[in-house]
Parts: C-alpha cells; structure tokens; sequence
C-alpha cells in the first residue's frame, strides 16, 4: 500500500472527489450509530455485549472509538488508512461476532459499513485529505533532518 500523497499525486480530481464523498458519507452515517452509545455511556456500560472477553463497559469504549472517534478522524481525512483499521474491526466484531446467530438482512448494515471501511482502508484519504496536505510537509521537515 502507498501512502495517501502518492495515490493523491496520481489520481484523477474524480477519484479524489469520489473518495471524499465517500469518506465522508460513512463517516457521518457511522456517527449516527456511535454517538447513541457515547451519550448513554452509563446506560449501556454494564450490558454492553463482550465479544472479546474485556468487559461490557471496556467493549463498549472499544466500539465507541471505532464508530465516533475514528468517524470524526475520517471525515476530514486525518490518519485515513490507521483510522480506517479499527473501524473495520470494530465492524467485523460486530457483523462475524456479536450478530453471528442473527440472519444476513439484520447484520447486513455491519456488512456494508466493514466493506465501505475496506475501501476506504485501500483507497486512502486522496486529494482532498489532510493526509493529503500534512503528509508532505512532515516528510520535507523530518527529511531536513
């Protein structure tokens, strides 16, 4: 995988424009499902399901930061491919673990969002990115050095 200023340098404004919009779009529709679970914290903390074993309130910090953290880092394209992996798993535990028992229509939101997640983990940030802006300009400083 390139970093996300050499795919910006050589992709087509489209590309980079979809990408944006798709980063984006995500983003914000995951915020939908996360902030929920960060404003009733206290409600939820102690019935939260553990998948992995870390305890319900230590499972729900874990999906609050792959849905609302790591959302609110996507949607200006900060750390894209690093911000992208722990969305994907926490989509993966939630559609492969959590709703395993359940039928496909009921997880096939988790199944779109760990999908959507993979796309944006291979696409990266593009053009229109702080990635994009900030990658270069730290390697020109650390190169100087």
């Amino acid at each position: 995988m390139s970093d996300s200023s050499s795919i910006a340098a050589k992709s087509p404004v489209p590309v980079d424009v979809a990408l944006a919009f798709f980063r984006i779009g995500l983003a914000c529709l995951m915020l939908r499902h996360g902030i929920p679970k960060l404003l009733e914290f206290g409600e939820h903390s102690a019935t939260f399901p553990d998948p992995l074993g870390v305890g319900h309130a230590t499972s729900l910090v874990l999906a609050i930061f792959g849905e609302v953290v790591c959302s609110a880092l996507l949607i200006p394209g900060v750390l894209v491919r690093l911000t992208a992996i722990p969305f994907c798993i926490t989509m993966a535990v939630a559609f492969l673990v959590v709703h395993a028992d359940v039928a496909f229509g009921e997880k096939e939101l988790a199944f779109l969002y760990l999908f959507g997640g993979i796309t944006i983990l291979i696409g990266g940030g593009g053009r229109f990115s702080v990635d994009a802006w900030l990658i270069p300009k730290l390697r020109a400083r650390f190169s100087k050095s």
